[in-house]
């Protein structure tokens, strides 16, 4: 069985790298970002639903793509698995309210952190590493 990149998944990692890279904002302007945020959560309105229904659909397809191709995968697959897993739980966490979720949330938008910069500067590498990441399987899969 032949390798093959499907021409979603360089978007899934585009995707998931400007969501990340966005935080470069949270890096700028601490207090604007953190409202947002914090707003957005506590409201959860249509964008609310929007983008978690976006990130939730490519999770899922990412694990399926994983487990389907489970004896012939890309290293960056893994990235499914283990981050899609991580996001999933993100959302059902935010979506039913666990108290511990919701304590860890409030801390890593707490804008007087001495950890603000370290934990939003780690999202925007990451943001960074699958946006490139991204735009290298989309001109692999060109070739």
């Amino acid at each position: 069985m032949e390798k093959k990149i499907s021409a979603w998944e360089p978007w899934f990692f585009i995707v998931f790298g400007l969501f990340h890279l966005h935080r470069i904002w949270g890096l700028i302007d601490r207090n604007s970002y953190a409202e947002f945020w914090m707003k957005l959560l506590e409201n959860k309105g249509l964008l609310y639903f929007i983008l978690m229904g976006v990130l939730a659909v490519l999770c899922v397809i990412g694990v399926i793509t994983f487990f389907k191709n489970r004896n012939n995968n890309y290293w960056w697959r893994w990235i499914y698995l283990l981050g899609g897993f991580y996001v999933l739980f993100d959302l059902f966490a935010i979506a039913v309210g666990l108290e511990f979720w919701n304590k860890l949330l409030l801390w890593m938008f707490d804008v007087n952190s001495i950890y603000w910069n370290v934990i939003w500067s780690f999202f925007v590498l990451l943001g960074g590493f699958v946006f490139v990441l991204g735009f290298k399987l989309w001109i692999q899969r060109k070739r």
